[in-house]
């Protein structure tokens, strides 16, 4: 029996993250390989024939698995019946622009297309929230699609978590398949806190932890940790364009262990609705360890958080607290 087409929004879809996902989907990578899909892909109007080629190319690639295609500027077309919405389109932070600015231009384009979300997606609408500021425009849409349940709006980590996967794989000289269970937490910004001190490695002598075969404390606790924080910004200066690729390979990912599930004994970095569980404050969208099963994430409790690793939590916290404040600030003006 051929299973029914799933309708995926894809925001920002003519931009170069938008370009790099659209045809991973279509493809299968994030639904696997015997789903076919529906896209739908808006874009702001002074890219509307850029977006128009991309539909082009999506049909001359003759994708089986995709069984339509809608291009449009208008958001509740885009929106309509949608069962994956991954929101790549947001305002960037241009030279000289302060944060406040960028926070205000982000609240009106979040709080237009949660409208949408809200009235015409299908109810159990998964959304995945990927341009930055990711944690907080993912509260905003939160806060303005109500009726969508808080544990179908997360944003993207997984990119930070795969980065930090293949810094350990480096590192170690393995295969970044062996590498599993570090953590993201937090922010996706400069403070986020990429955590090893869970992580194994499998070798043929079983799971062993990545700090003792790293045996380098100063390296995990210092270089580490701030090419994984910096790493967007190192792309930015090699490439000289922001990392579109990588971005849009960890939003299938995501996608695809949320729907599918998460490998037994293994968990991944999700920017989810925090409950206040490893003393978060509640009410952030806050990077965690989370396993996915029958499409639900779940947060991983229980791991052991040292002095190191909670003075990182409190951190990464504090700032998307300023920025919830910022957010909220933007909304009556």
């Amino acid at each position: 029996m051929a299973k029914d087409p799933v309708r995926v929004l894809v925001t920002g879809a003519a931009g170069q993250i938008g370009y790099a996902l659209v045809p991973m989907i279509a493809r299968g990578t994030m639904l696997g390989p015997d789903q076919p899909v529906i896209l739908h892909m808006l874009d702001i109007p002074p890219a509307v024939e850029s977006l128009n080629g991309v539909k082009m190319e999506l049909i001359d690639a003759a994708f089986p698995l995709l069984k339509g295609a809608v291009a449009t500027t208008d958001v509740v077309e885009a929106c309509k019946g949608v069962n994956i919405a991954i929101m790549v389109g947001g305002f960037p932070r241009k030279e000289g622009m302060e944060r406040k600015d960028v926070m205000s231009k982000n609240v009106s384009i979040y709080k237009s297309q949660a409208s949408a979300l809200e009235e015409y997606a299908a109810k159990d609408v998964k959304v995945l929230v990927v341009a930055n500021p990711a944690n907080t425009n993912a509260l905003i849409l939160k806060e303005f699609a109500p009726s969508i349940p808080e544990k179908n709006i997360t944003c993207l980590t997984r990119l930070d978590h795969n980065r930090a996967l293949g810094q350990i794989s480096e590192r170690l000289d393995v295969p970044v398949s062996k590498v599993k269970n570090v953590i993201i937490w937090g922010n996706h910004s400069s403070t986020q806190y990429p955590d090893v001190s869970h992580a194994v490695v499998e070798t043929e002598h079983g799971e062993q932890p990545v700090a003792k075969l790293v045996a380098d404390d100063a390296w995990l606790h210092g270089e580490f940790i701030s090419v994984v924080q910096q790493r967007g910004a190192a792309i930015i200066k090699a490439r000289k364009l922001s990392s579109a690729l990588s971005a849009a390979s960890s939003a299938c990912d995501h996608i695809r262990d949320w729907v599918l599930g998460t490998p037994k004994g293994t968990w991944v970095s999700m920017g989810v609705y925090s409950d206040g569980s490893y003393d978060v404050p509640p009410g952030l969208i806050y990077s965690y360890p989370v396993t996915c099963e029958n499409g639900e994430w779940s947060i991983v409790q229980g791991l052991s958080v040292d002095e190191f690793s909670r003075g990182k939590l409190v951190a990464t916290a504090d700032e998307l607290v300023e920025e919830k404040a910022m957010a909220y600030s933007c909304f009556s003006s």
